[in-house]
């Protein structure tokens, strides 16, 4: 039998600890080739890069944005392929899921974004109140982008089985997606709607249109449950609460009508501080005081959270809430006829100390 020499012993060992190391240097340095996200969508990020950069300050750039892992590793894979003192000062668009391969490329071509248009859409804006902020910003006149919002045919963008049910003020009230955008110079009204309908549905995905199947609703009842969380909400936690009374009353057979202020105010074309007897009564099928079940449509865009509270209620018996009037924008939330006529007489003591 061949017998190893102590010395051979030794250089065995070393080869086998280089053979560990190296292996294992390799699956590093290949996990640091990997895009920083697995997804392969994801935020665009604007990221510049100054006139006259080296590649490693470029490096140093995307690695503190969080593009890359490694600007090391980026140093050589440029050099190694090529691109290293190739890429090209501007302001580009890139996302953590880009291979380093695509953005090497985009850096190398010079494929700068140029600049758009930005505007902004808070929650709980209404179609009106879109059109009036657009023409604010010289994007569009208000009466054509209204006119779009009555025209257009919502179904060309989305597969919902449901068509829009007969009353519906405005087709895509609801469906223009609150969110910052940023857009090419000359856009029609038609196009920007569009542009805020195809975010809708990024936001509205599969899993939002299962859940909403499993609850029995349909997606427009489901937008129409979650703007009526987002009027009546002013503070983020208690969506889930306010969005719970409203399933119970649709549940009950005693409670058919939701009673929400925030649909009257739609009616109206105004926020109000205060309905008074008269406003309550005002005929419309929006109206919840006067006509049970949800009103034919949404009232107002819904952002995501309130997308999310229309689609997973508290698991609470709540059937009333009322604004606690003291300047904290949280509601008192009750169960009982009783126990809510307490909490409104709280809440008009509140009002009288402020």
């Amino acid at each position: 039998m061949l017998r190893l020499k102590p010395s051979h012993y030794f250089l065995v060992l070393i080869l086998a600890v280089f053979f560990i190391l190296s292996l294992l240097a390799y699956e590093r340095i290949n996990s640091l080739l990997l895009p920083v996200s697995s997804s392969t969508e994801g935020r665009l990020q604007e990221i510049n890069i100054p006139f006259n950069s080296s590649t490693a300050h470029v490096a140093a750039i995307l690695q503190q944005e969080g593009i890359i892992k490694s600007g090391l590793v980026f140093r050589l894979y440029a050099r190694y392929k090529g691109y290293d003192q190739k890429l090209q000062a501007g302001s580009y668009l890139l996302f953590p899921g880009m291979p380093l391969e695509e953005i090497l490329d985009k850096l190398q071509q010079g494929v700068i974004w140029e600049k758009g248009l930005r505007f902004t859409i808070p929650e709980g804006f209404t179609v009106e109140q879109i059109a009036a902020r657009l023409e604010k910003e010289g994007l569009a006149e208000k009466e054509a982008f209204l006119n779009a919002c009555l025209e257009y045919d919502r179904e060309e963008l989305f597969d919902f089985p449901e068509a829009v049910p007969p009353g519906v003020k405005y087709p895509l009230e609801g469906y223009l997606f609150p969110d910052t955008y940023e857009i090419r110079e000359g856009l029609t009204a038609e196009e920007i709607a569009a542009v805020m309908l195809r975010r809708f549905n990024e936001v509205f995905h599969e899993a939002f249109r299962l859940r909403a199947s499993e609850l029995g609703f349909s997606v427009h009842e489901v937008v129409t449950i979650a703007s009526l969380v987002e009027k009546e909400a002013r503070v983020p936690l208690e969506r889930p609460l306010i969005s719970a009374v409203f399933h119970n009353r649709l549940q009950s057979n005693y409670m058919p009508f939701l009673q929400s202020c925030a649909t009257v105010q739609y009616v109206l074309g105004e926020t109000r501080p205060f309905l008074t007897y008269q406003d309550l009564e005002v005929d419309s099928p929006y109206n919840t005081y006067l006509y049970p079940n949800l009103p034919p449509g949404p009232i107002a865009s819904p952002g995501r959270e309130a997308l999310e509270a229309a689609l997973y209620p508290a698991d609470v018996n709540y059937l009333y809430f009322v604004y606690k009037e003291d300047g904290s924008g949280e509601h008192y939330f009750s169960t009982t006829l009783q126990e809510h006529n307490h909490h409104k007489s709280l809440a008009q003591r509140n009002r009288n100390k402020r």
